[in-house]
């Protein structure tokens, strides 16, 4: 079994992870939210920056207080050193921290820590519990280590654009860096599923994950209707390939989205719409059958819809049972979600210092996620984890 390890200032909490230590040498995005989901669920994530720090720092508009509300976004709930790699003081600290930490996290180019000797067969050498996660653009072999890893690249080359957008427009970006985020979910599955592993086991083990592979699984029935039906799917804008309605339709005042995945809700929409004869119409009396006649059920719907506002079709289709929602902005997605109780904003912080922040997803009925700390001023913390570094090099070599 392997012993975990203490990191500075640390204290035992009600988090389920808390006593982990996570060396964080990632920037940007993918790997830092991996890293504040983990903190938010009581890691201790030390984040290891350059001396000019993450470039998300630098990512403005928007800011909050001077501070890019991009980096912002992922970063709480860590504590930062700022270390040059090429330095060898720093080096040896940053060599002693992954030594230290129940796991490693990195976003560079694969090989690429290697010269620092930060790389997994140098760290695992000294640290053989360490889970060791590296995330790529397009994996460690020979050809797809050498390519950039953007995700606006991955969004093209895995085939998402081409579905993005309208039918008769050019293809278009999602318009979140959605393969970041969901390379970074995949890592922190992989990371709690290697430590689960070593409680077991007490060995560690690399996990590697890269945005391409996690696309092309994210792309899930699209990706599946080529791999397993041999059809290639195309731009539909807002219209499903497989459902209908699952799509905006216009109502006096503007959009709704209406959806009926089977039959009883579709019964269920077109009753309480005022027209409940066309759930018994042959031709739209199954999912396929309105699928494929969706330009002749589509008028007869927007019909009945275009008759009252969004908000008096909402609150009566969900009445009904009946899913569908308003086309909010942001703002709007935030106030919906308080409207349901979800509390969606947490503050971190007291005072001027406080820090609004989006409140992570996951609920647990007793190890409750925690929102300990603000994102990190460039090496606020340095001073203190160099002492503890020293600190605990002293001991082993004494």
């Amino acid at each position: 079994m392997v012993e975990h390890q203490s990191g500075p200032g640390a204290a035992a909490g009600p988090g389920a992870l808390s006593g982990i230590v996570v060396a964080d040498f990632s920037r940007i995005l993918a790997g830092p939210y991996a890293t504040m989901l983990l903190a938010d669920l009581g890691a201790e994530v030390i984040k290891v920056e350059s001396p000019s720090g993450d470039d998300t720092r630098s990512w403005l508009p928007p800011v909050r207080d001077g501070v890019s509300t991009y980096y912002l976004a992922v970063n709480r709930n860590k504590r930062s050193v700022a270390l040059d790699l090429k330095d060898p003081v720093d080096r040896e600290a940053a060599q002693e921290l992954a030594r230290r930490a129940d796991v490693v996290v990195e976003n560079f180019k694969p090989g690429g820590l290697a010269r620092f000797g930060l790389d997994y067969d140098t760290v695992t050498a000294a640290n053989p519990g360490v889970v060791y996660a590296s995330i790529s653009g397009f994996g460690s072999g020979p050809t797809g280590a050498s390519l950039p890893g953007y995700d606006l690249i991955v969004q093209a080359v895995s085939g998402l654009m081409s579905l993005t957008g309208s039918p008769s427009g050019e293809p278009f970006r999602a318009g979140i860096s959605v393969f970041d985020v969901m390379a970074g979910l995949h890592a922190t599955i992989g990371i709690l599923a290697a430590l689960s592993s070593r409680h077991t086991t007490g060995r560690g083990q690399h996990v590697e994950v890269n945005l391409l592979s996690s696309a092309l699984s994210g792309l899930v029935n699209q990706s599946s209707a080529y791999v397993a039906g041999g059809v290639v799917p195309f731009r539909m804008g807002n219209s499903h390939p497989s459902l209908f309605p699952y799509e905006p339709l216009p109502c006096s005042d503007g959009d709704l989205i209406v959806t009926a995945g089977n039959n009883g809700q579709f019964r269920a929409l077109v009753t309480a719409l005022g027209v409940p004869e066309l759930a018994d119409d042959p031709r739209f009396a199954r999912n396929e059958d309105r699928t494929a006649r969706r330009e002749e059920l589509r008028p007869l719907l927007v019909e009945r819809l275009r008759t009252r506002t969004t908000t008096e079709w909402f609150h009566d289709l969900s009445a009904a049972g009946v899913a569908c929602g308003p086309i909010n902005t942001i703002d709007g997605g935030i106030a919906f979600a308080e409207e349901l109780g979800l509390d969606p904003v947490v503050t971190i912080g007291e005072g001027s210092d406080a820090i609004p922040s989006v409140r992570n997803p996951i609920t647990f009925s007793e190890t409750v996620p925690e929102y300990r700390r603000r994102p990190p001023m460039l090496d606020e913390h340095g001073a203190e984890i160099r002492r503890w570094l020293a600190t605990e090099q002293q001991e082993r070599t004494a």
